[in-house]
């Protein structure tokens, strides 16, 4: 187990190398989230227009006439959720889509640039938003399910366990669709093969990745709260700043350790990278877990 972790965070520093190399890669994750930003924006513009807001605020009120409760939510309600929901979803995945397109170009020894990782993204952007839509109707199952099991406590760790394999065997579909060019389904079929072999490097990287965005986090606050003490008006754009920025390049760092993870299963050698520690994320050979 340590030594499994050790190799992972070898990984994670070469990442950060490769980052350090290409510094515009993090600017994919910031213009997901930029991206989310101004869909939500749009949708509580439409939805105080059309009264959603309001009628997801207040679900039910009392009928005057029966004194029973009635529903307020209608389905233009629900075609506007579900619409800026899945819409977010593709965001989110076509931005990760570039930021492991252009990744992967750095580690075969090109010079990616915003504009090579998006290009290569949009020509796969009908298998991305068929992902995207599977990924979001999953989330939405997951959601049902967590919030039909409160209160009990097997119920919560059924569900915590079912995200946490549905995350796992999903891992390499997006490197996937972008390089090999197949469906959503088979993607979902050939990550779910790579998994079998890679579940203990993925639960070690997340492991990995999940203890350096706390870290940011926390720089990221205590930075925000000596700024505001100088001035409430200068912390919060610094704060908003340095968490972006951070976690933007956390998130990068992941890109970038998905795509050489994936690049060394399919047999290659992803620059930048050792394989000694490559080796240690497989337990057969490269070319076998490809197949």
């Amino acid at each position: 187990m340590f030594r499994t972790l050790r190799h992972t965070f070898e990984l994670i520093k070469t990442s950060w190398h490769v980052l350090m190399k290409d510094k515009e890669l993090i600017f994919f994750p910031i213009m997901a989230g930029i991206g989310v930003l101004i869909l939500l924006g749009v949708f509580f513009l439409i939805g105080s227009a059309t009264g959603t807001i309001d009628h997801f605020n207040e679900p039910t009120k009392i009928n005057t006439a029966t004194g029973l409760e009635e529903s307020q939510i209608v389905a233009v309600d629900i075609i506007l959720a579900l619409s800026v929901f899945f819409t977010a979803y593709f965001i989110v995945i076509f931005f990760n889509a570039a930021l492991i397109s252009a990744a992967q170009e750095r580690l075969r020894g090109g010079d990616p640039n915003v504009g090579s990782g998006l290009s290569h993204a949009a020509k796969h952007v009908h298998t991305i938003l068929g992902w995207a839509i599977i990924a979001a109707v999953v989330a939405l199952i997951l959601m049902y399910l967590r919030s039909r099991s409160r209160g009990s406590m097997m119920g919560q760790i059924g569900t915590g366990l079912l995200s946490t394999g549905w995350a796992m065997i999903t891992f390499f579909v997006v490197p996937i669709l972008v390089t090999e060019g197949v469906g959503p389904i088979e993607a979902m079929k050939r990550s779910t093969g790579l998994f079998t072999a890679t579940w203990g490097r993925q639960l070690t990287a997340n492991f990995g990745f999940g203890i350096i965005q706390i870290g940011v986090l926390f720089v990221a606050g205590l930075i925000t709260a000596i700024f505001s003490a100088i001035s409430p008006i200068i912390g919060i754009p610094v704060g908003v700043v340095v968490f972006a920025v951070g976690i933007g390049g956390v998130m990068a760092m992941e890109g970038i350790f998905k795509a050489a993870l994936y690049d060394y299963a399919r047999g290659e050698k992803p620059l930048e990278f050792q394989e000694a520690d490559l080796r240690q994320a497989y337990s057969p050979r490269p070319a076998a877990a490809a197949a």
